[in-house]
């Protein structure tokens, strides 16, 4: 008589496992891919790519919004061209991109170089400002150079970045100090931001306050001082805005533009009358109705309400969206960086960029008072665009030198000349 034999131990596992195997791809989906999304994360050149890609995302999108929102106004304005304006703005980017990619290959020694020259021109631009500016929907911060006007403001941004990076680099081993970490940088921002409040540029000066406190806070800066700053900060804008009948009127309606529809609420309203159009997906491109004279500054300062009226509530998260990669890819270059002036600036870049963004799309859903913010990258303007291209050029030659990435791309290379060559090789031998 013949017994079988008990399947073995591993067998009865097989057995009793195939159910499990069968619900293991089900169960564990989600966890490869989330693996799989954190190996992309965690790649060397990451923070390159990502960098690169929102830039020129936003770049572009920013390229078909200025067409779209200035079509009718530049219609009107310049002899029936509707593509005036869009073809200064490609001037700009034509500009902008090659000082973007000269400043993405300057090495850090001749960057730091140049940040004293850099704070020196800006603040003799502001003075000429204050004192020759030219007034523009009341606020002058504007200056006339040959046929164009510019915004030394706007140039102001970067170089102060720029040269409080280089100056906190330098004092790296000091800054445990409170004195060292308010001298000579606090003087100087202050100083440059008073300037532009003589213009009465109240939104510029409230960016170059959120720059200043970032640089506290990455410096380690007491709390105290924080508490401090944001009070005196925040009683002085209220101040200020009270002394113009047009800021005091939008300080009290941003809340309720259609409570005085027809005066300091026309501008805010409208913004959200373009919003509330485009719906989930938007009318489509070229489809906006309030860009037809119903909405000032649609092509400028409330670009994002046109943009949220052509490419609906999709659009406007994809442009936060690709916003918010920019800072993610910055800090991560920042956190990961042994050179305290790349840290330094990678911080102040983002504290301008996206505090910008956050003010102007802010003033456009009525959360905050209009207060005559660009949206970066996207809102036309070369006084703008060129320095926020440069100081993406910036983040992104940061992103390329990380050692990690650095060997990554010369690894590229030499597969790249080595595929080539082999490649001849064997033509050579057909």
């Amino acid at each position: 008589m013949t017994t079988t034999s008990p399947p073995p131990h591993d067998s009865l596992d097989g057995v009793g496992g195939s159910g499990d195997a069968a619900e293991a791809p089900r169960r564990n989906g989600p966890l490869r891919w989330f693996g799989a999304l954190r190996d992309a994360v965690d790649r060397p050149l990451t923070s390159y790519y990502l960098l690169l890609g929102a830039s020129a995302l936003l770049l572009t999108i920013g390229l078909i919004m200025v067409l779209s929102a200035s079509s009718v106004y530049s219609f009107e304005q310049h002899d029936g061209d509707s593509y005036a304006i869009v073809k200064r703005q490609l001037m700009w980017v034509a500009l902008g991109l090659p000082c973007a990619w000269i400043a993405s290959r300057l090495p850090y020694r001749a960057i730091r170089q140049i940040s004293w020259l850099a704070i020196l021109v800006s603040v003799v631009l502001l003075g000429l400002t204050a004192k020759f500016g030219v007034v523009v929907n009341g606020n002058k911060n504007w200056l006339a150079v040959g046929p164009f006007q510019i915004q030394p403001s706007e140039i102001a941004k970067l170089a102060i970045v720029l040269w409080a990076a280089h100056v906190y680099a330098q004092k790296e081993r000091r800054l445990g100090s409170l004195h060292q970490v308010m001298v000579p940088v606090v003087p100087m921002l202050l100083g440059i931001t008073l300037l532009v409040i003589v213009g009465k540029d109240l939104g510029t000066a409230l960016v170059l306050f959120a720059i200043l406190l970032a640089l506290l806070w990455v410096v380690g800066a007491p709390a105290r001082l924080f508490t401090l700053a944001l009070s005196v900060i925040g009683v002085a804008a209220v101040w200020l805005a009270t002394t113009s009948t047009e800021r005091r009127e939008r300080l009290t309606n941003f809340v309720d533009p259609f409570k005085d529809y027809h005066d300091a609420g026309w501008q805010p309203a409208h913004g959200l009358f373009a919003l509330s159009s485009g719906g989930v997906f938007g009318e489509g491109i070229g489809a906006s109705t309030q860009k037809w004279g119903d909405l000032p500054e649609a092509h400028t300062d409330f670009i994002f309400a046109v943009l949220g009226e052509e490419l609906g509530l999709v659009g406007t998260l994809l442009v936060i969206a690709l916003f918010l990669t920019i800072a993610y890819a910055a800090i991560k270059v920042a956190t990961q960086t042994d050179d305290p002036f790349v840290r330094y600036m990678s911080f102040g870049i983002v504290a301008w960029l996206i505090g910008q963004m956050i003010v102007n799309v802010g003033m456009v859903l009525a959360l905050l008072p209009v207060i005559g913010i660009p949206l970066p990258l996207i809102s036309y303007g070369g006084s703008s665009l060129v320095p926020t291209l440069v100081a993406l050029g910036l983040l992104i030659g940061f992103a390329r030198r990380e050692p990690e990435a650095a060997r990554a791309l010369r690894q590229r290379r030499r597969q790249r000349s080595a595929g080539l060559a082999a490649g001849r090789s064997t033509g050579a031998d057909l």
